[in-house]
């Protein structure tokens, strides 16, 4: 049952079917046109044959020696032939007596004397057969000197018929079995990469995303096939980013919770005696709860965006002393790393955004320009206008970003350095953030970055024309 439901069963059901049903139309077809074509084609030679003995005909009485060659005629062809010299006692010219003036009708008479020629094809009752007649007159002036009657039994015809279906339907026979066996191999052949590509599949459902499929021709199969092979190694990427992101949330959790755990048990065990340093702990540890804080909101503005379930709060915003405003802030840690500071803003760009959701954009851009530039680099805030958009750009002198990993550095999960150390890289959540808020704040986010030279990114929103406001 599961084989008749198979594709491969189905197809080949379909093309076979096809084949029987255009063998049997041929077949039909073939049988019509062979029988009209033939019957046509023996009346035209009946006729054909009886006008060229009429024509030795010389006029006036039939003689003897006519009928005689008429009669060497019949003995050496297949058709039978004879002369009738008195239409109205047609039994003269048989061995036995019959009546042969039924073997022309008035009509058939009458243009017989006209010198037209008769066909016939039916039943005739005198010889009791079916058979294909033609009748050519004798004529002398406008006198009806006799006939010559010509003709082939109905059931030569139908010998020939049988004998060429009985050919014709071998020949079909063993057409068809070449058939079958060419679309077996064929519909094999067809059907061997799907099968490949549903094995994959279930090894695919069991976890095992780093199969590939092989691709051997470039029809709608093999274009399914790459579909099939790039679906693979994107769930295999994604499983190794969440993976890779499993690792570094465990280890960003486990860190803190260790410290806590430690300085806890210190305090609890009464190891501190000092006040001082019991507070020194409690600060430690209160530092160590608030990056686990913000790991956990981090993943929750994730979530909640990816169900659009982040409502904004919007209103006009002049960007540029918004901009200067926030950078106020980070003053002071960029004077202690030493970093030199460069803004250039258009003071006319008002947006419409969400305050709060704008200052998690610059600080997670800003914080990772002063986390990746060294000491004695330039960071360059620049805010410029369009026509009906503002681009804020934000460019570092750090490290950068190698070209390879340039395409998934907003996927969220991802990281560039993959040392899951404390000192050097976040969780691989920041850049996520920052594309999704630009994207709900209606904005486009690109990034820019040449290893070793610096990383400048983009962010484009579009802004409030005068007439709105």
């Amino acid at each position: 049952m599961r084989k008749i439901k198979s594709l491969s069963f189905k197809l080949w059901f379909t093309i076979m079917s096809a084949v029987i049903l255009s063998v049997a139309f041929a077949y039909s077809l073939s049988q019509y046109y062979y029988k009209n074509l033939y019957v046509e084609k023996v009346k035209s030679d009946l006729i054909y044959e009886a006008s060229l003995l009429a024509a030795d005909y010389a006029g006036g009485k039939i003689t003897e020696e006519y009928k005689q060659n008429i009669e060497w005629f019949n003995s050496k062809n297949e058709s039978e032939t004879f002369v009738v010299n008195n239409p109205r006692e047609l039994s003269a010219c048989l061995p036995f007596d019959i009546d042969y003036n039924t073997l022309i009708s008035e009509e058939e008479r009458q243009m017989l004397l006209e010198g037209k020629p008769i066909e016939k094809e039916g039943y005739e009752e005198r010889f009791e057969k079916n058979i294909v007649a033609a009748i050519i007159p004798l004529t002398d002036g406008d006198r009806l000197e006799g006939i010559i009657y010509t003709y082939i039994p109905v059931n030569s015809i139908t010998d020939l018929i049988h004998e060429f279906a009985v050919k014709w339907i071998a020949a079909a026979i063993l057409f068809m079995l070449i058939v079958m066996l060419l679309t077996t191999k064929w519909l094999k052949k067809l059907i061997h990469p799907i099968r490949d590509m549903k094995a994959a599949a279930h090894q695919v459902s069991n976890g095992d995303y780093s199969i590939q499929v092989r691709v051997t021709s470039d029809d709608e199969v093999g274009q399914l096939g790459h579909a099939f092979n790039k679906m693979a190694q994107s769930i295999h990427l994604e499983e190794e980013r969440k993976r890779e992101f499993l690792e570094n949330v465990s280890h960003e959790l486990r860190t803190p919770l260790s410290y806590i755990k430690g300085y806890t048990q210190a305090i609890l065990d009464g190891v501190i005696k000092d006040k001082e340093e019991e507070r020194k702990y409690l600060q430690l540890i209160s530092r160590e709860t608030l990056r686990m804080q913000h790991l956990v909101g981090d993943l929750m503005e994730l979530t909640k965006m990816d169900r659009k379930q982040v409502m904004l709060q919007e209103s006009p915003i002049a960007f540029a002393q918004f901009i200067e405003d926030f950078v106020g802030k980070y003053q002071q840690v960029i004077q202690d790393k030493q970093l030199q500071l460069q803004i250039e803003l258009d003071p006319d760009p008002i947006i419409m955004g969400e305050e709060r959701k704008l200052e998690q954009i610059l600080q997670n851009v800003l914080d990772n320009a002063i986390h990746y530039t060294n000491a004695g680099g330039v960071i360059s805030i620049i805010l410029k206008q369009n026509k009906e958009t503002c681009e804020l750009s934000i460019a570092d002198t750090g490290r950068g970003i190698p070209k390879q990993h340039l395409p998934y550095i907003t996927n969220r999960f991802y990281r560039v350095n993959k040392a899951r150390s404390r000192s050097d890289g976040g969780s691989g959540l920041g850049l996520a953030i920052v594309k999704k808020l630009v994207e709900l704040q209606k904005g486009e986010l690109k990034i820019e970055s040449e290893e070793a030279v610096g990383t400048k990114v983009y962010v484009t929103f579009p802004m409030i024309q005068s007439e709105w406001l």
